[in-house]
């Protein structure tokens, strides 16, 4: 299912300069560590099957040179990679699936809010878009397994206003490392919850587009 968001580019000047040169990987995280069961959740989490997380976009440190300041978020949406930049040139690295061309998010913005087990409602234009699909669920999809947002919402503002994209959860696994979603940053439910506890409100993140 697509998430909500809007469909036009909320355009600040893009910053490459936070490209990393190398991106080796100094510490994978292993499947049954990283992607096992989670039991204490409001909504359980099964395991993840390994076939459908290539290696690479599995949660991993790596060697990531950067202007950023340790805490900063950036998403390299050409390369489906999003990075926590750390101290000392690392930073962990989660693989994501992203909006499709025409729609996204690019430049500066931060985190507004948190949410976990977020509800979803369809923005207006999705509902002319596929009214099939999304009417149903017009006054909101509560928190769930079965909800597009995942299981935690990292909301994403600029200038104090709710930009009305997301980097969010997913119950479509097999749809990380593509362009299918309407403009959102979504990452492995075990991921999101993962970054969900590293960052605070306020951090700032930057979208690069290519």
């Amino acid at each position: 299912m697509s998430l909500t968001r809007r469909g036009f580019l909320i355009g600040l000047p893009l910053l490459l300069a936070a490209c990393s040169s190398s991106t080796r990987s100094t510490s994978s995280v292993s499947m049954v560590s990283a992607y096992g069961p989670i039991a204490d959740e409001r909504f359980p989490l099964p395991g993840l099957n390994a076939r459908l997380i290539k290696p690479e976009l599995r949660r991993q440190q790596v060697d990531y040179e950067s202007n950023h300041a340790a805490g900063t978020i950036v998403v390299d949406t050409p390369n489906r990679f999003l990075y926590l930049v750390q101290d000392g040139d690392k930073a962990m690295r989660y693989g994501i699936g992203v909006g499709r061309e025409g729609l996204a998010l690019r430049g500066n913005a931060y985190v507004g809010r948190k949410a976990e087990w977020p509800s979803w409602t369809p923005t207006a234009n999705m509902l002319r878009r596929d009214p099939e699909t999304n009417g149903p669920y017009r006054n909101g999809m509560p928190g769930g397994l079965n909800n597009p947002l995942g299981a935690r919402a990292l909301y994403l503002y600029r200038n104090g206003n709710d930009t009305m994209f997301r980097i969010h959860g997913t119950n479509q696994p097999q749809s990380i490392g593509l362009a299918m979603s309407s403009g959102c940053i979504r990452m492995l439910n075990h991921d999101i919850i993962d970054l969900y506890e590293r960052v605070p409100s306020g951090t700032r993140v930057v979208v690069i587009q290519a």
